[in-house]
């Protein structure tokens, strides 16, 4: 068999696994306001929902670098899906006993499943083939992860949201048992969507545990470079400490896009919030799903690191249009984008583990890490909301966050030759 044909199945079957992670991030602007009704959450509480899944990826990327070290690939797969799994029939437990905690434990174990794939599938793609198009290929198994993006919120939208909403009075009106009735009836209607995504994320691991995945080696995919053991060393990398920046910029300019978009909606069109989200989910996340698509095919014209640049200027401006525009000129802006991010996280990511040959498995944890500014940037936005009264002045934060990847892009990402003389080991 050829390694062309070899790698096929494997390939189809870990681009699975793109949807998963997708599936969990954008679940998220459905989970806040069902848990706050459910669990009668302020504002605030209903945030550590997001917290909750950045920090996961913090706090796990390491472990599961340090783990698909050791184990391989397809350990890490499998230990991935089984957290996954774990998390989400947690739900079910969660949604009898009403209790927010119990909801945040469980979405941090399915995000940690998540972290675990996220830092085996993106690696092992870019080595599932010629180095030439690891690039290419990278963006075309994260254009399933746009799928996810583009029906979660819409599929959760259907199944969980109720579209019963009472005012503070009404709920203080009713009797102790009517309101226990009313709200736990809401929570439990994230019992059958997670346990569906439970049990299929079972089938998941009983395909992966019957098929072959070849463990590529660092020398059939990258010149060897440096020792293959976990140490912070691998971070004497200049193009791979630039990623972990970029990332960590770019996440964070992702969630607070999205986060506070309906808020955004409504501050400057006066849209509704059912309306936004609609848009939002049939408009912004469906150009975020083609523009994954017509970035993979871009990129045969371009080469990923200027298109990556192109697109980083272009979001600069739609952001300056969104900060100082009013009506539908300015919300459309906002909404297109996603379009323009579509390409962002797997671009960075690819590029930052260029030429890591078996470090590539450990410096993908450090890119996966970054996923923490999806906590900061939202903060930093709300913060400035709170400070002047104004939402569309927040979207400022993301603007300074793209011309972080514009950088990147134009320079940062340019891998280094090390000086004649200069054992990298020993720096």
């Amino acid at each position: 068999m050829s390694k062309k044909n070899q790698y096929l199945f494997p390939l189809i079957l870990v681009t699975s696994l793109f949807f998963l992670w997708a599936f969990l991030h954008n679940i998220n602007p459905i989970l806040i306001p069902h848990l706050k009704k459910a669990c009668q959450l302020t504002d605030t509480q209903s945030s550590f929902i997001d917290i909750s899944v950045s920090l996961a990826y913090f706090l796990i990327a390491i472990p599961a670098g340090i783990f698909m070290q050791k184990f391989g690939y397809k350990k890490g797969v499998l230990f991935g899906l089984a957290l996954y799994a774990i998390g989400a029939l947690l739900f079910i437990p969660a949604a009898d006993s009403r209790n927010y905690t119990f909801f945040l434990a469980a979405i941090f174990i399915v995000a940690s499943g998540a972290t675990f794939l996220e830092t085996v599938a993106n690696p092992y793609i870019t080595v599932l083939g010629d180095k030439e198009t690891s690039e290419q290929r990278l963006n075309f198994a994260q254009s399933f992860n746009g799928v996810g993006a583009f029906l979660a919120p819409i599929i959760g939208g259907q199944v969980i949201l109720s579209g019963v909403e009472y005012s503070r009075e009404q709920l203080n009106a009713m009797s102790p048992g009517a309101l226990n009735a009313y709200l736990q009836t809401e929570a439990d209607a994230v019992k059958t969507p997670y346990t569906v995504i439970g049990l299929a994320v079972v089938v998941l691991i009983i395909l992966f545990l019957f098929t072959k995945l070849p463990e590529v080696k660092a020398e059939d995919s990258e010149e060897h470079i440096g020792s293959s053991n976990f140490s912070l060393k691998v971070l004497r990398h200049r193009h791979l400490k630039m990623a972990v920046l970029a990332q960590f910029f770019y996440v964070g300019a992702q969630v607070g896009v999205g986060s506070f978009f309906i808020r955004y909606a409504r501050y400057v069109a006066d849209m509704s919030e059912k309306n936004a989200a609609f848009a939002f989910g049939s408009i912004a996340m469906v150009g975020f799903m083609v523009g994954r698509f017509f970035g993979t095919f871009m990129m045969k014209y371009m080469k990923p690191a200027k298109l990556l640049s192109l697109y980083s200027a272009i979001n600069v401006l739609l952001l300056l249009v969104a900060v100082l525009a009013d009506g539908k000129v300015a919300l459309y802006s906002v909404m297109a984008i996603p379009f323009f991010m579509s390409i962002m996280f797997p671009t960075i990511f690819a590029l930052g583990i260029k030429g890591l040959g078996e470090e590539t498995k450990i410096a993908s944890s450090f890119i996966v890490m970054a996923i923490i500014g999806g906590a900061v940037a939202p903060v930093l936005m709300g913060l400035i909301s709170d400070q002047t009264g104004s939402i569309q002045v927040a979207y400022i934060v993301p603007l300074l966050c793209f011309l972080v990847i514009l950088y990147f892009g134009l320079e940062g990402h340019k891998v280094k030759e090390p000086r004649p003389g200069v054992d990298l080991d020993k720096i």
